[in-house]
C-alpha cells in the first residue's frame, strides 16, 4: 500500500509540472491592424504556447491577465540591417586586430538586449566575423541570452581589399579566402556561400559596391563581377536562402537587381531604370535612412569624406524609390549608431512621403515578406506572440514608435508589466 501510496504521489506530481502554462490575456486601450490599417479599441490579445490564440472573444478559465493600460499593442517589429555584435565605440578601426570573435559575441549579447527591448522581436544580422553573430543567434535561441530571432549572415562576400575585406593593414594580417568572405571569381563565390551556410549562415549578404566604413577609396564603385554576384545568387538560392546586397553606387545595384538578389541594402544612387527594375522583379530597398541624419563625429577623414558625397544623393534616391512605389523594408544599420534607438528610422520613412502606417508595414509585413516568415508581423490568431507597445496613436505621431514601454517575445513578457 504505501509503494502504490508513494506513486501515486509521484504521478500526481509528474501531471502538476507537466501542465502547460496558464494563457496570459493582453489588455490595452487600443491595437494596430497592421493589415487593415487602422487602430481598434479596446485590445484583448489571448496568449499561449508562445503564441496568439485570439484577438477579441471569450477569455479561457485560469487566464492570467497583464493590463498595459492607455497604450497602442503592435506587433513586433523587425529590423532587417543589424550589426549586433558591432558599435562604434571606442578604437573601432583596430579592433578587428585587438579582439577575438567571442568579444564580438559578448558585445553582441549587450546589444541583442538593447534591440529586443526596443520592441525588436527579429532582426536578420548582416554581416560579422568570426561566426560571432552564428554564435549569437544560437544563443538567443537556447534561451541562453535575450534577445530578438536573428537571422544571420555570418561573413559578409565580397572581393579582395573591397568593402567587406579588412584593409589598410600590412601584409599577412587580417588576409582572408571564401570562408572569410573573400571571394575573387565564380569558384570562390560560390564556396564562399556553401561554407558560410554549412557553419549556419541563414541569409548571404554580398558587397556589390564599395561603401562608406571601410578604406577603399570609392563609396559607389561596382566591386563583385556581374558573373560572381549571378553565381552567389544561384548557389544561395538552391539552398533556400535570400541574397541581401550591399550596394551603393548605380551599376553594383543594377547588377545586383539583374541577379535577383532579394534586397538591396542603402540604394544610394538609384536611377529611372532601377526603379522600374526593382519594382518589376519585387526587389526590396532597405533604405538604412535615420543614420545619414546621424553620422558620427568620430570618423576617419577619408571615411568622412565618402560620407559627406553619398548622403544627399541617398536620400534623394530614397525619396524617389518611395514616390515610385518601390517594396521597402525597415533597416537601421544599427551599429553605426547606438543599439536600441532602431525605431527612429520610421519619422524619416515618414518625412520621405510615407504616410505613418505603411512606415510602420516596413517592419512587420513587409519585413515579414522579404524575410520569407509568415509567422509574426501581425496581430492574428496564430502568429507568434512577439509583441510591443507604444503611448499614444502611431498613426496620428510616428514618433511614438520610439516609447516602446512593453514587449513580449513567443510568449515572454520582456519588458513592461508582467515581467517574471
Amino acid at each position: 500500500m504505501r509503494r502504490l501510496t508513494a506513486l501515486f504521489v509521484v504521478l500526481l506530481c509528474a501531471s502538476t509540472f507537466a501542465q502547460p502554462p496558464a494563457p496570459i490575456v493582453l489588455r490595452a486601450a487600443r491595437w494596430l491592424d497592421v493589415s487593415a490599417g487602422q487602430v481598434r479599441a479596446p485590445a484583448v490579445v489571448v496568449v499561449q504556447d508562445g503564441r496568439i490564440a485570439s484577438v477579441g472573444g471569450e477569455i479561457p478559465p485560469g487566464a492570467r491577465a497583464v493590463d498595459l493600460g492607455d497604450v497602442t499593442l503592435l506587433p513586433g517589429l523587425i529590423d532587417v540591417h543589424t550589426h549586433l555584435t558591432g558599435d562604434l565605440e571606442g578604437d573601432w578601426v583596430t579592433r578587428d586586430v585587438r579582439e577575438l570573435p567571442a568579444d564580438a559575441a559578448l558585445r553582441g549579447a549587450r546589444n541583442a538586449k538593447r534591440t529586443l527591448e526596443a520592441g525588436f522581436t527579429t532582426v536578420r544580422n548582416l554581416a560579422a566575423g568570426g561566426f560571432a553573430d552564428i554564435a549569437l543567434m544560437k544563443a538567443i535561441d537556447a534561451g541562453m541570452v535575450p534577445g530578438p530571432r536573428m537571422i544571420a549572415s555570418a561573413h559578409a562576400l565580397g572581393i579582395t581589399g573591397g568593402h567587406c575585406d579588412a584593409t589598410g593593414w600590412a601584409p599577412g594580417i587580417l588576409e582572408g579566402g571564401p570562408e572569410e568572405g573573400i571571394v575573387d571569381g565564380v569558384d570562390a563565390a560560390i564556396r564562399g556561400v556553401r561554407y558560410q551556410i554549412k557553419h549556419g549562415a541563414r541569409v548571404i549578404k554580398i558587397c556589390a559596391t564599395a561603401g562608406v566604413l571601410s578604406f577603399d577609396a570609392t563609396v559607389g564603385a561596382q566591386q563583385l563581377s556581374d558573373d560572381e554576384i549571378r553565381a552567389i545568387v544561384e548557389e544561395t538560392t538552391r539552398h533556400g536562402l535570400k541574397v541581401a546586397a550591399h550596394a551603393h553606387g548605380t551599376q553594383g545595384i543594377l547588377a545586383a537587381v539583374k541577379a535577383g538578389v532579394a534586397s538591396i541594402e542603402h540604394g544610394s544612387m538609384l536611377n529611372d531604370e532601377i526603379i522600374a527594375l526593382m519594382k518589376k522583379k519585387g526587389t526590396y530597398l532597405v533604405p538604412t535612412a535615420y543614420l545619414l541624419t546621424a553620422m558620427p563625429l568620430n570618423l576617419p577623414p577619408p571615411i568622412a569624406a565618402k560620407a559627406k558625397q553619398i548622403i544627399p544623393l541617398a536620400q534623394e534616391s530614397h525619396r524617389q524609390a518611395i514616390k515610385a512605389g518601390v517594396k521597402i523594408a525597415f533597416g537601421t544599420d544599427a551599429a553605426v549608431y547606438p543599439h536600441g534607438v532602431n525605431a527612429r528610422e520610421f519619422a524619416v520613412y515618414v518625412g520621405y512621403g510615407m504616410t505613418p502606417i505603411d512606415a510602420i508595414r516596413t517592419a512587420t509585413v513587409g519585413a515579414a515578406d522579404l524575410l520569407g516568415v509568415g509567422d509574426r508581423g501581425t496581430i492574428a490568431p496564430g502568429q507568434l506572440a512577439d509583441l510591443a507597445a507604444v503611448p499614444g496613436d502611431p498613426l496620428k505621431d510616428i514618433k511614438v514608435m520610439e516609447q516602446v514601454s512593453f514587449v513580449m517575445k513567443g510568449g515572454v513578457v520582456v519588458r513592461g508589466p508582467g515581467v517574471q
